[in-house]
């Protein structure tokens, strides 16, 4: 970050772009890792997706708009599907893939996942809901939360998911009189707090001591919680361990400490206990591109790393150990968080007012108003973002031109791309594109200023289809009973 004793319009380099950000050659270009499978560039410089191009889409279903490659996304969840099966078969028969239903969840995202053969990761009661319209296998849910009701706890136990991943001493409880009540004995793993500090946001890391998620290895308060649970035993399943260190990780290193310390944790249960978990979860949280200054591992090199990493680990812990006492590997499970619906998904907006400001110094910056904003889009605002975007309605051939692209809120954080090269000739009406936006747009949307929320369009061999409608002015006042 630049700085000066001034201020911040007084530092130098100040208006100019990012160290990241080079000057393009070609500012019409498209960065294949940063877009959906099936998107090009039509003759006329008319982005397309699945065969249908972006002029149409918006004429047929307006803009701001949320348009998914479902080729992409299905593509994407077979490829951790597979790229992990591979090899964590020898190491222990396979690996199950946990879509996170917090990145995006519909309907139709749901029955895509189930169809590819993925589990689901619900953390709410109403994320449950939709899984449970999609029919989706009860047995390949699991529960998370760190504040789950008595209704919410029920719902997941009559429903008979998989798993639910234990946050707090209070919902040991819970489950266990909710479980006698209905007679049942209650899947549950143990989230761990490992102590390991992720390199991302700290709104995203979620595995040092000082914030909200799971039992800290410090202080024992992990191998309590395993005590109480094996307690009650009568109505308490105990599946295994699960630990997440974070969301937008680029690399595997950070799961090594977390894995080891999972591992040691496991097998110190099966010494003190006779216990021998059968499953384990090492969530994941990968990263994908934004912007040029993003380069993602290939779920198959994450595959190969984990998985080696998971033998590893074993194979030292069992190093010394008598024939017989060796711990054996349990069933793992990773969770791909944002990787597979992230980059399946750009937001297609219209271009309202093209303004530039002088910054003074002879810069200036020049803001892009387009017609949606943090209402769709509030990440940029929430944890400093950064996007890249296109002009994706026509050809240009101007000059690039350093560009903010705005919202239309009234807010002056309402920003969607802090820094891009655009055409110097982007005008009023123009149609721009932003990509890597499939997780957490649509889930952390608000209305905002009472705008109502953009569509999701999926698109598939040239055709479109709306898997989650716009909101209308009627759906905002039907809640308001004044």
């Amino acid at each position: 970050m630049r700085a000066h004793e001034a201020g911040a319009l007084h530092a130098e380099g100040y208006g100019g772009p990012p160290h990241w950000l080079p000057w393009p050659t070609d500012v019409m270009e498209l960065l294949p890792q940063l877009w959906p499978q099936t998107v090009r560039r039509d003759a006329d410089g008319r982005l397309e997706v699945g065969g249908v191009d972006v002029v149409t889409l918006a004429r047929e279903y307006g803009t701001a708009a949320y348009v998914i490659d479902e080729e992409d996304f299905r593509s994407r969840a077979r490829a951790f599907r597979d790229d992990f099966a591979a090899p964590f078969e020898p190491v222990c028969g396979g690996v199950d893939v946990y879509y996170a239903g917090k990145a995006f969840l519909c309907t139709t995202v749901a029955r895509w996942v189930a169809e590819e053969g993925l589990s689901l990761d619900v953390a709410s009661g109403g994320e449950l809901a939709v899984a449970q319209r999609a029919g989706f296998p009860a047995e390949r849910i699991g529960m998370h939360g760190n504040n789950k009701s008595l209704a919410e706890i029920q719902q997941a136990l009559d429903y008979g998911v998989g798993r639910i991943i234990v946050d707090s001493f209070e919902e040991i409880e819970r489950i266990a009189a909710v479980a006698t009540e209905l007679g049942v004995r209650a899947p549950v793993m143990v989230r761990v707090t490992v102590g390991v500090e992720a390199h991302t946001h700290e709104f995203i890391a979620t595995a040092h001591e000082d914030q909200k998620f799971g039992f800290s290895l410090a202080g024992g308060r992990a191998q309590e919680a395993i005590d109480r649970i094996l307690e009650r035993s009568d109505v308490l399943d105990l599946r295994g361990l699960h630990s997440h260190i974070g969301s937008q990780i680029f690399d595997t290193s950070g799961f090594e400490v977390s894995a080891r310390r999972l591992i040691g944790l496991h097998a110190e249960v099966a010494q003190r206990h006779g216990v021998h978990m059968p499953e384990m979860d090492l969530g994941g949280g990968y990263g994908i591109a934004y912007t040029s200054e993003h380069t993602p591992l290939t779920p198959a090199d994450l595959g190969k790393q984990m998985a080696e990493l998971v033998r590893r680990e074993f194979a030292a812990l069992n190093g010394g150990s008598e024939a017989g006492d060796d711990v054996s590997v349990p069933r793992i499970s990773i969770e791909p968080g944002r990787a597979i619906v992230g980059p399946s998904t750009f937001t297609l907006y219209e271009v309202g007012t093209v303004k530039d400001v002088d910054l003074g110094h002879g810069a200036k910056r020049t803001y892009v108003s387009v017609d949606g904003g943090m209402s769709d889009n509030v990440r940029t605002a929430l944890y400093d973002a950064d996007y890249s975007c296109t002009l994706a309605s026509r050809r240009s051939e101007a000059v690039p031109r350093l560009s903010r692209v705005v919202g239309k809120h009234c807010e002056s954080g309402d920003i969607v791309v802090m820094d891009e090269y655009l055409p110097d000739d982007i005008t009023s009406g123009d149609l721009v594109a932003v990509p890597g936006t499939g997780a957490y747009c649509r889930s952390l949307s608000s209305q905002y200023n009472h705008v109502p929320r953009p569509p999701v369009v999926a698109v598939r061999a040239g055709e479109a289809r709306v898997i989650v409608r716009r909101e209308t002015v009627d759906d905002l006042l039907a809640l308001d009973v004044g």
